[in-house]
């Protein structure tokens, strides 16, 4: 089966037509001006009077920061971050002149028609001693510093005597003799008696230093920053101290000759960590007020030694061994030491100090030679042993000088 589909033909629409079309569009447009209309003139502008006057250009928005005014609100940075320049190294010596106190004595003879002698009975000298340091600080704003100290006293001694006949001296020695001679030859029915004390002071420290604020010494020198009046200082170190006591009776009898010596020679050793805090006070432009307190926990290695012998060098022994009569002893404890030095100090320049000031030194758990003295020497048990459990304070002024550089 065919089917056959009729043809469709599109026809152009007749030129008459489009020339229509074009004509009603051109009529219906808006209409241009004609190129020989003029334009309209602008509108007149009175001419200026006068120009504003030149001025400077504002300021900046950020302003120098280098300048004294700074950022606002803000402490400028040259301020801020200034750093000192002070010396950082520091070296002192001072004089010393001291002494301490003893502990209850110990008679060293019967007492004879209202006369007797004791362990203290001469007391104790002011002795002379030397205080030496050297530091340095560190670091950008010299806040840390560390400082090596050592004082001593020296020849802190005394001597008390007595001349009466029929001293019987003690201790007596019962147990002992001399030279073939029993010992109680020299110790009954003397006609003399003295006893000499020779004690001494060493002490050694290391400490590190830590500054909370401006150091003390140096004056600020810009005004608008004053000198702080108070300044604190915290300090933890090693140290040592040494107290060394010797006692030494000499008994003289007529019928033995030569005297005899009977010793006991104390020593305690400590040593430990400690801390402490100085704290300075100018009440002056150039005047303060000082103090150092310490503290110190320390272990206590301490030696006793005690002997019978003659002026002479003859050594007494023992009569049932043969034994010298000389025996040594040791004993640890733990001890503790408090520490204050007050003074006042002028700072001459930034360079050079002066002061002068006091010392207290409080030392406790620690063995005297009064305290191991005995009343009878008859075995080497009778010498030996420590007996700690005694203090003593020792104390004086001192006076000296600071050099920074």
């Amino acid at each position: 089966m065919r089917f056959d589909i009729p043809s469709i033909q599109l026809h152009r629409p007749p030129r008459s037509l489009r020339a229509a079309v074009v004509v009603v569009a051109f009529a219906l447009s808006p209409a241009s001006p004609s190129p020989a209309e003029p334009l309209p003139a602008p509108p007149a502008v009175p001419p200026p009077t006068s120009l504003p006057p030149v001025e400077d250009p504002p300021p900046m928005y950020i302003p120098d920061p280098a300048a004294g005014d700074g950022f606002p609100g803000f402490t400028p940075f040259n301020a801020a971050d200034r750093l000192p320049d002070w010396p950082r190294w520091f070296a002192g010596a001072s004089g010393l002149v001291m002494t301490r106190t003893l502990p209850g004595g110990v008679a060293t003879m019967q007492p004879v028609g209202g006369t007797q002698l004791s362990t203290t009975t001469g007391g104790l000298t002011w002795p002379g001693g030397v205080d030496l340091q050297l530091g340095r600080w560190f670091g950008a704003r010299q806040h840390h510093g560390l400082e090596f100290v050592y004082w001593g006293v020296f020849g802190m001694d005394s001597t008390a005597s007595a001349t009466v006949s029929g001293i019987d001296a003690i201790p007596q020695a019962g147990g002992a003799t001399v030279g073939g001679v029993p010992a109680t030859s020299f110790l009954q029915g003397a006609t003399s008696q003295q006893v000499a004390r020779a004690d001494l002071v060493n002490d050694v420290e290391i400490n590190y230093l830590y500054a909370l604020w401006e150091r003390p010494e140096f004056l600020s020198p810009d005004p608008a920053r004053p000198t702080r009046p108070m300044s604190l200082m915290w300090l933890a170190g090693f140290r040592f101290f040494e107290l060394q006591d010797v006692l030494t009776l000499s008994t003289f009898s007529g019928q033995a000759g030569s005297p005899l010596d009977f010793s006991v020679a104390t020593n305690n050793n400590l040593y430990g960590g400690q801390m402490g805090a100085k704290f300075d006070w100018r009440f002056a432009p150039r005047l303060r007020l000082s103090a150092v307190p310490k503290f110190l926990l320390a272990g206590n290695s301490i030696t006793n030694t005690s002997a019978l012998a003659t002026d002479a060098g003859t050594q007494a022994t023992f009569t049932a061994t043969g034994a010298p009569v000389n025996v040594h002893s040791t004993l640890g404890v733990f001890s503790w030491l408090g520490s204050v030095d007050t003074a006042v100090a002028w700072d001459v320049t930034d360079h050079w100090s002066l002061w002068i000031g006091y010392r207290v030194v409080g030392v406790g758990n620690i063995a005297q030679a009064d305290g191991q003295w005995p009343t009878n020497i008859t075995t080497a048990g009778d010498l030996s042993g420590i007996t700690a459990g005694s203090s003593t304070i020792v104390h004086g002024g001192f006076a000296g000088f600071q050099g920074r550089y």
